[in-house]
């Protein structure tokens, strides 16, 4: 060292004369040796050090921070270093504090609950913590310098932004500044969160920065929509009360004051038992109130009574509410009123079980009883009985005076039946104008049980016939009874009402106004015929039908032509002649198929009958139903038959039978005139038998009556028959119709007809009827 300033000896403690001929290492001024070394380095490598930050020693020991700049000169000829310090201490010590300072107000601003933004006065960020980062889903990084209003502010709302800053900067006031208001912020993935915001502005050496408090108030919001919904809950059509611990009443809602009469101030400070309606004991709610204490919740049906006095069914809910550590603190109670769905219940039993017109109980609670009367009878050893009812002739009153008339008469025939009845005995509807009746403890012998029952059933005859009152009509009404017998539970309950329903229909077949009892016969006819009709169905498909043909002639046995007579081979009954399977078939509907194949078979008949000289001028005659008869669709049919194939229709007639006049004879005559006006002949069937009206006679396209074969049969015996046949003989010609007899048989029977004017026959006499070969074959021979 060759010389020193003032500065120095200060800093470094030592005296000039301390310090000159000693050197930096003799004084101990490093207390880095590394940077003792950095400084000669940068001087040997450069000829100069600048601003090197090093820690010097004082002369006491003490130690502080220089900066130190030096640099190689030559003075005299001798080269010199030439170096300044200059104490940092105080300098690094305020740094230090800054950055300490700076380093507390970050860890505040990131621990902080609301997001805080900085901005200058152009809009740019400057700061934003780590609740802003969450917030708004940028990271600080990419949040700053960059435009608040395309960060968070919702593209409707920027330009309204940018212009109230804009103003603050030039005025220095705002509506805003400094409130806390309600905004909806924008997140970097574009989704809305409503902000609560608040503004404080700075003024720094002449421009604005500006700290925005930001806090997220999506879960507020969500918590105030829970709240409006609980209160609109509370408010709701269910009555709701909330009690303490103690089950004292702190709230009840409208619903509650509704429907129990009690108001808001009377019910609060009460407990529950206000409501108490003494239908339930002390067991009931000591096993409700286990249940809440184990389960924390009970529902269940309970009768209450309301502040008037009334007692009514309620579905109650209770719910236990617990603290976070657990303990009840409180109860809330909620019900509805089931006073309604109760009686709709009551009624929806009643309906289940019992018959809405008639009050009787219905076929299922009958069914129900009858398996019991099974049981009881089967203990008892005493027989049952039981009875269906059947009113008579019950459709022409409905059609003629309305349901509603109709519907009286059932409830006065219900209240007549239960009139009849002994204690323990059952009435019930089955449905319609059936009515069941169920006799239980009869006699233990079948004969005594059967009279008793028989002697009920009388009286019920005779209660049902007299004269009903129904409006302003009288009517007279009968029924027909069926009766089955039960003893034990030996057979179905639905077999025993198949049972009184035959012999049900036995009486109306016995004249009506009468009681017949089941037995077997009756089952084996009906199983039967049950049969017989399921083999009816199949006949068709299977082609088991045939025409036989018979022949019919003249006063000189010259062939006329046939009558086509249908037949089913059966393929184990053999030959079925109609009078076994017809009747059926018109009770189930299966004589319309039926009748379109007889009308299609003859048709082509006929046609391969015109092909051929013997045969070309054969009138075939076809048998019509009057169900098959009164089809709207029945000219067509006939028609497209004949048009499908190519016939004459002089050569097809039609047997009508006297039953066809007795309905709907308008529509009867329009269909015969459409068929006569293509040609087609009709010959009246069975003419005397039935109830044939001669003003309608007169009315009707016929060709031809057919005198009846009851009144052929004894013509050559009975004098009754001769007249008939004669005045049957004399009508016709009076009308000018053909006239033929069928069932001759004998020549006796042939000659008396042609006396009386008769000269066309059809019977054994001349030939039965056969399948076509043979007839043919007959007509050769003729």
């Amino acid at each position: 060292i060759t010389d020193v300033n003032n500065a120095f000896t200060n800093l470094s403690g030592y005296t000039k004369e301390e310090s000159i001929g000693n050197t930096t290492l003799g004084l101990n001024l490093w207390v880095n040796p590394d940077d003792r070394q950095k400084f000669i380095h940068e001087l040997q490598t450069t000829g100069f050090c600048k601003n090197l930050e090093a820690q010097f020693r004082k002369k006491d020991g003490s130690q502080h921070t220089g900066v130190l700049s030096a640099g190689i000169t030559t003075i005299q000829g001798i080269s010199h270093i030439v170096s300044t310090t200059r104490d940092i201490t105080e300098r690094k010590r305020a740094e230090e504090e800054l950055r300490e300072s700076e380093a507390r107000t970050h860890l505040i601003l990131d621990m902080a609950m609301d997001a805080v933004i900085a901005i200058n006065q152009e809009g740019m960020v400057i700061s934003w913590n780590r609740e802003a980062e969450r917030m708004f889903g940028y990271a600080a990084g990419h949040a700053l310098g960059r435009d608040l209003s395309e960060l968070i502010v919702p593209p409707a709302y920027r330009k309204a932004h940018k212009q109230g800053m804009q103003h603050f900067v030039k005025t220095g006031s705002s509506t805003i500044m400094g409130k806390r208001i309600e905004i909806t912020g924008m997140r970097a993935d574009g989704s809305e969160i409503p902000v609560e915001l608040n503004i404080v502005a700075v003024l720094r050496q002449g421009k604005y920065f500006f700290n925005a408090f930001v806090r997220d108030l999506t879960e507020h919001k969500q918590a105030e929509e829970a709240l409006r919904v609980a209160a609109t809950a509370f408010d709701s059509y269910e009555s709701m009360m909330i009690t303490d611990a103690n089950a004292v009443i702190l709230r009840v809602n409208r619903a509650f004051t509704e429907c129990t009469g009690y108001r808001a101030e009377e019910a609060v400070g009460q407990t529950p038992r206000l409501l108490k309606s003494g239908r339930h004991d002390a067991a009931f709610y000591a096993a409700m109130w286990e249940t809440i204490h184990r389960t924390g919740t009970w529902q269940g049906e309970i009768w209450d009574r309301r502040k008037n006095g009334e007692v009514y069914p309620k579905w109650l809910t209770i719910s236990a509410v617990k603290g976070v550590d657990g303990v009840v603190t409180h109860y809330v109670g909620s019900h509805i009123d089931i006073t309604e769905r109760k009686a709709a219940e009551e009624k929806i039993q009643y309906l289940a079980f019992y018959d809405a017109l008639t009050r009787l109980a219905n076929r299922r609670l009958l069914m129900d009883r009858l398996q019991q009367a099974f049981a009881s009878s089967a203990r008892s050893g005493r027989e049952g009985a039981l009875l269906l009812i059947d009113l008579d002739d019950f459709k022409i009153l409905n059609d003629t005076l309305g349901h509603q008339i109709g519907d009286l008469l059932l409830q006065q025939v219900a209240q007549r039946l239960e009139s009849c009845m002994r204690d323990g005995d059952t009435v019930a509807r089955l449905g319609g104008d059936e009515f069941l009746v169920m006799l239980e403890d009869l006699s233990e012998h079948t004969l005594e049980a059967a009279a008793q029952t028989k002697a009920i059933g009388e009286k019920i005859l005779a209660t049902l016939r007299q004269p009903y009152q129904l409006a302003m009509y009288e009517h007279h009404c009968t029924s027909s009874i069926g009766a089955a017998l039960f003893n034990g539970n030996q057979q179905a309950t639905d077999e025993l009402v198949k049972q009184a329903d035959i012999a049900m229909y036995q009486a109306k077949k016995a004249g009506r106004n009468t009681l017949c009892f089941f037995d077997q016969q009756m089952q084996d006819a009906v199983t039967a015929r049950v049969a017989l009709e399921g083999e009816l169905r199949k006949a068709l498909e299977k082609q088991q039908f045939r025409l036989y043909y018979q022949i019919q002639v003249d006063s000189l046995r010259h062939p006329l032509g046939a009558e086509a007579l249908i037949r089913w081979i059966h393929p184990e009954r053999g030959l079925m002649s109609p009078a076994q399977f017809i009747p059926l078939a018109e009770e189930t509907g299966l004589i319309l198929p039926i009748g379109r194949w007889v009308l299609e078979t003859a048709c082509a008949q006929i046609k391969a009958w015109q092909q051929e000289a013997l045969t070309r001028d054969l009138v075939l005659a076809v048998n019509v139903s009057p169900k098959e008869f009164r089809q709207a669709d029945f000219v067509d049919q006939v028609q497209t038959a004949m048009q499908r194939n190519a016939i004459n229709p002089m050569l097809l007639k039609l047997e009508l039978t006297e039953s066809l006049l007795l309905e709907n004879i308008e529509d009867t005559i329009v269909t015969m005139h459409a068929l006569n006006e293509i040609g087609v002949q009709f010959s009246l069937d069975d003419f005397g038998t039935g109830y044939s009206s001669l003003q309608y006679l007169k009315q009707l396209p016929l060709d031809q009556i057919k005198i009846d074969r009851s009144f052929v049969r004894d013509i050559a015996v009975d004098s009754s028959d001769k007249a008939i046949v004669r005045t049957i003989i004399a009508m016709a010609q009076s009308f000018e119709l053909d006239i033929i007899a069928e069932g001759v048989e004998t020549e006796e029977q042939r000659q008396l007809l042609l006396d009386r004017g008769c000269t066309h026959y059809q019977g054994y006499l001349f030939g039965r009827p056969v399948p076509i070969e043979q007839f043919e074959d007959l007509l050769k021979q003729w």
